[in-house]
């Protein structure tokens, strides 16, 4: 089958949709399909094509990670369109890119499929700066059930994903289908110790330093703050072992919280790395002993997933779209607010070897539904589908 993917951001770009297309085209040309992404051009203002992949020039967004908006529409990238001939559509995006997506579906009369990656309503602060956030949200809706009718699919990558589609009006079959993710590559056993070394070098963190890590995009919805005022009490009332509070990852709110962890005092106590390539992801993990994150804007958690994978324990603010992998106390453990973060994590570091030595295994079962092979297959169950219903 040829299959065209269309994405705002993609590889080397760093967040949970680049990598969730990444995956995708990855396990589909694995599985003997060929496949064709198109998407957004980082680095510059002309279309590139290179080994199956359209970069659209496009306008940066800097307050919003520097994503860029592409033209709906490209000449010459239709000319490549035209000679794969596509068979499905896919969209992991709204703007430019998706609708050039779309026009690329109703031209060739071929089905469509979109997922529904980000909650698009918890991003329209950047827009709207607070103002008419009830207005800003309602729009959103009404602009969705709209898509319905363009799209064959909807897939959701979570039931929190799910149930929000439905209740704004979406009719569609919307299958869950959680992004697949290559867990061996952040196996401790293939850990590179001397990378290890050279980056706790790089960034000042003591060989008998306990880390607390936090792995993402670096902005507001994430909640970062939340997490260094909470690990502040946490060291106020006396740290059991010595901690550096690691924070890998870009983003808008770098600046902002870098000033609130001097104004807490613990600046020397926080480490931020900066964005890190795709490929070298598992060599941060691998500076981890514990994985925090304050967020409850996931649609399905990735770095959660990424960090089980690395024998990370993990310890969350609870939310139910973390309910399916996290069991508190089993795979993994959830605090609720500022206030208790650091009693958490004090609880969860003086656990006994042996208990976490079974949390990790016990989450290293639970993620094995996110595996590539059950991936793929719940995403030709829709290709399929969407095919069938365009002969």
């Amino acid at each position: 089958m040829n299959i065209a993917l269309f994405s705002d951001t993609y590889l080397p770009e760093i967040n949970g949709v680049a990598t969730s297309t990444a995956n995708l085209r990855q396990t589909l040309i694995d599985h003997g399909h060929n496949v064709l992404v198109v998407c957004t051009n980082p680095n510059g203002l002309e279309v590139v094509v290179e080994d199956g992949v359209i970069r659209l020039p496009g306008l940066g967004l800097k307050k919003l990670y520097g994503y860029r908006v592409a033209s709906f529409y490209s000449p010459k990238a239709m000319k490549y369109i035209l000679a794969f001939r596509p068979d499905v559509v896919h969209c992991q995006t709204d703007a430019g890119v998706g609708m050039f997506g779309m026009l690329v579906a109703r031209k060739f009369r071929i089905g469509m499929v979109y997922t529904f990656h980000t909650m698009i309503e918890d991003y329209a602060y950047y827009v709207t700066k607070g103002y008419f956030d009830r207005f800003a949200r309602h729009t959103v809706r009404w602009f969705f059930r709209g898509k319905s009718a363009l799209f064959n699919e909807f897939i959701a990558p979570s039931k929190k994903i799910q149930d929000y589609l439905r209740t704004i009006g979406i009719d569609k079959t919307i299958p869950i289908i959680p992004t697949g993710i290559e867990f061996s590559r952040f196996n401790p056993e293939k850990e590179n110790k001397d990378r290890t070394a050279e980056l706790k070098k790089k960034f000042g963190i003591a060989p008998n330093d306990t880390v607390i890590l936090s792995l993402g995009r670096v902005a507001k919805e994430k909640s970062i703050d939340v997490l260094l005022r909470g690990y502040a009490q946490f060291l106020k009332d006396g740290e059991p072992v010595p901690t550096k509070f690691v924070i890998t990852g870009f983003g808008p709110a770098e600046q902002e919280l870098k000033d609130l962890a001097a104004e807490l005092g613990i600046q020397d106590k926080v480490v931020f790395t900066g964005k890190c390539a795709p490929s070298e992801t598992q060599d941060y993990y691998h500076l981890g002993d514990y994985f925090v994150s304050a967020s409850i804007t996931e649609t399905q958690g990735l770095t959660f997933m990424e960090a089980m994978a690395a024998h990370l324990l993990v310890l969350a603010r609870y939310d139910d779209n973390l309910v399916g992998t996290i069991k508190d106390g089993q795979t993994g453990f959830f605090f609720f607010e500022e206030a208790d973060f650091g009693e958490k994590l004090r609880k969860v570091m003086a656990l006994d070897e042996e208990t976490k030595k079974r949390v990790r295994a016990a989450a290293l079962e639970t993620i094995d539904v996110y595996s590539m092979e059950r991936f793929y297959q719940n995403v030709m169950e829709v290709y399929n589908r969407v095919y069938k219903k365009n002969w």
